[in-house]
């Protein structure tokens, strides 16, 4: 019956691939070459089968939804993280077989050796694989190897990319690979209930572990399709090219050498002495901050020191947040799926709002103390970050454990936002993006306080970066028609100049060798680069690495790749692209910059000189002149503006402006002395 199935798939391959193609040649449009890179077709080629494929996404995901994801609850409700963990363990035990033999293909002595002695140990110490004592006393550690990194070795050819029900994204040699796999099964050959049984338990316990990403595509993305294209692409040309099993960074302990880092320090510290102080010309009525400035402009003297940061590059350090110094908050399988898990994320309710008649309701995140009347705090994220962001998670716990309850929005640069909004809307301008966030904001503590039969005397607002920028905004409105009854707006190191910090996204953007073939490898380098990091951290919670390993243009690399893709979200949902049809909206959003975006849909007409003073914070001079109830927390080596700007805002802010000495964009963020410095500022301490 096996042999059956197999040859049933491979038939089925076959005549796929086929027959497909003729339809295809139809369908395929002439694309030129697109400005930015296309990460999908870069790494899987060209979609020759999208609209079954989009089709195939949309009925996997239902079942996932509806049959999967309900089983995967059940089984960790019933099973303890320890248990599913071991189990886990047993099971890369038992694929030793195909392991083996991917090795054997690839001529890989050294490959055969670690893999044999892994098995052996943990099948004989470690009680039939349930521990793994070869990593921890042999040092052996495990790998991934797989038939198809064999077949490639073979030089066999990947084929279309395709989705196919309940496998999901894979090509005719990854189907091929499994199907080998399969065979070198022991289990398959023994055909019995309880083999049937084990085996199933198994298959539940491993696919479990696949829930955070099926959840994360299906909540963070406007289109899932196409995101899970670009990681399936680029994590199978990591794995084919056998980047994962090569040590990227320098050492475990510590991944840039001392010296070389104080050279870095040193010249980084060199150019910012030259940096040029002053902005750009600003025209129209920023004209009269000349009279606020003063003819010596004040020195960013560090209010906040961090004592041990080593800097590497403005663009590197800002990444520190995401992947250096990220505090995880009871991440672990059991506590995304178990009924019973109590952590503080699962104890954080979502809930919505309507905006506006036959639009999508707009969802946000809260978690409230026992005393419903404790003060509040209100979070605004960065650009094109959802309501469920981890930063906001961190924060929120952070807050929650002094005493406020906590309301988690998104950012209105976010798709959701957008679907929550009258159609047409475009996000871009603060001033009138203001006004969307006062009234949503406005609406989720109405609908908190009629709900909980409360009153939140007490309410700040903390946004970070463009959440930031966001809340100044806001600020400023409410000083002339107070609505929301906020007390305090805290600033996280927001654009000073908005069409500055626009430019260089796309500086960096264009900086890139975007469609030379060396891009391709350097992107999966450096995505082999974040993945053993966060291996790393998985295995050590509490290690302490002086620095990241990245370069500055791998720093550009992800920084741009994530950016883009927010903004290729956005687009996405403005145009009102149908997530179950073939679209080629992508081969524009390709060829889109930044700046692109604000000239087709934000200008209409006016300069964008104009826009330049509008959107900054210097159009905010009288509210911040003038007012007491805000924060402003910064460091002067922003990327995202110049240290002349920052010294400019210091004129208008005075003591609300405090600096922080290293950290770039947000790399400061989870560090211990800014925290204690915020959490000062929010208990109203300083």
């Amino acid at each position: 019956m096996y042999s059956k199935f197999i040859s049933f798939i491979l038939s089925f391959v076959l005549l796929f691939n086929l027959t497909f193609p003729v339809l295809a040649q139809v369908e395929k449009a002439q694309v030129s070459t697109p400005k930015y890179p296309d990460y999908a077709r870069m790494y899987v080629g060209e979609d020759k089968f999208e609209g079954f494929n989009r089709k195939m996404f949309n009925l996997n995901s239902r079942l996932n939804k509806y049959i999967a994801r309900p089983v995967h609850i059940l089984w960790a409700s019933i099973m303890p993280q320890f248990g599913m963990d071991r189990i886990q363990s047993a099971y890369n035990n038992i694929e030793y077989p195909k392991r083996l033999a991917s090795c054997l293909l690839q001529k890989d002595g050294e490959g055969v050796k670690n893999e044999t002695i892994r098995f052996l140990t943990n099948s004989t110490i470690g009680l039939g694989g349930l521990f793994d004592p070869a990593s921890k006393l042999l040092k052996v550690k495990p790998t991934t190897e797989n038939m198809e990194q064999a077949l490639c070795k073979c030089k066999m050819k990947s084929g279309s990319y395709m989705v196919m029900p309940v496998l999901n994204a894979c090509t005719p040699r990854s189907l091929c690979g499994r199907a080998i796999e399969a065979a070198l099964d022991p289990s398959v050959y023994l055909a019995t209930p309880i083999t049937a049984l084990v085996k199933f338990g198994l298959m539940v316990n491993r696919t479990s572990y696949m829930q955070p990403l099926a959840q994360m595509l299906e909540s963070t993305y406007a289109d899932p399709y196409d995101i899970q294209k670009k990681l399936y692409g680029i994590e199978n040309y990591i794995k084919n090219a056998n980047l994962d099993r090569q040590n990227l960074l320098e050492t475990e302990a510590k991944l840039v050498e001392e010296d070389k880092l104080s050279a870095l320090a040193e010249e980084i510290t060199a150019q910012t002495e030259t940096q040029e102080d002053e902005v750009g010309e600003i025209t129209g009525a920023a004209a009269d901050i000349d009279e606020l400035e003063i003819i010596q402009k004040p020195e960013l003297t560090p209010d906040i020191l961090l004592e041990d940061f080593k800097p590497q590059s403005p663009i590197v350090d800002s990444m520190r947040t995401a992947l250096f110094d990220n505090p995880e908050i009871d991440k672990s399988i059991w506590n995304e799926l178990s009924i019973w898990n109590r952590s503080f994320a699962k104890r954080i309710k979502t809930s919505s709002v309507a905006i506006v008649p036959e639009r999508d309701e707009y969802k946000f995140r809260y978690i409230l103390q026992k005393d419903k009347n404790a003060p509040l705090i209100i979070l605004y994220p960065s650009i094109g970050e959802g309501y469920n962001t981890h930063h906001s998670t961190v924060f929120a716990k952070m807050f929650f454990d002094e005493g406020y309850s906590i309301v988690m929005l998104g950012s209105h640069f976010h798709w959701e936002f957008v679907r929550s909004m009258p159609e047409g809307y475009c996000p871009g301008i603060p001033s009138q993006d203001a006004d969307n966030i006062k009234l949503v904001t406005h609406k989720i503590l109405d609908k908190l306080e009629n709900k909980y039969e409360c009153k939140f005397d007490e309410k700040i607002i903390i946004g970070t970066s463009f959440g930031a920028l966001s809340s100044l905004f806001v600020a400023e409105k409410e000083s002339k028609n107070n609505t929301l009854g906020i007390t305090k707006y805290i600033a996280i190191s927001p654009p000073v100049e908005l069409v500055y910090a626009v430019e260089q996204l796309d500086k960096n953007s264009d900086e890139l060798d975007n469609n030379s073939p060396e891009v391709k490898h350097k992107t999966a380098v450096t995505a082999a680069k974040i993945l053993q990091i966060t291996k790393m951290k998985e295995n050590n919670p509490d290690m302490n690495i002086s620095a990241l390993p990245f370069t500055e243009q791998e720093g550009k690399l992800i920084t741009t790749f994530l950016l883009r893709q927010k903004l290729s979200d956005l687009i996405f949902t403005i145009e009102n692209i149908a997530k179950g049809q073939k679209t080629d909206i992508y081969e524009a959003i390709n060829n889109m910059s930044y700046r692109d975006y604000v000239e087709k849909y934000l200008l209409n007409g006016s300069s964008l000189e104009n826009m330049r003073y509008e959107t900054s914070l210097y159009s905010l001079a009288d509210y911040l002149v003038n007012n007491d109830n805000y924060r402003i927390y910064h460091s002067p080596d922003d990327f995202f503006a110049t240290e002349g700007q920052i010294k400019r805002l210091k004129t208008l802010a005075g003591k609300h402006l405090v600096c922080v000495s290293n950290g770039s964009h947000l790399g400061f963020l989870y560090r211990k002395e800014f925290q204690e410095a915020l959490k000062a500022d929010v208990l109203g301490k300083i």
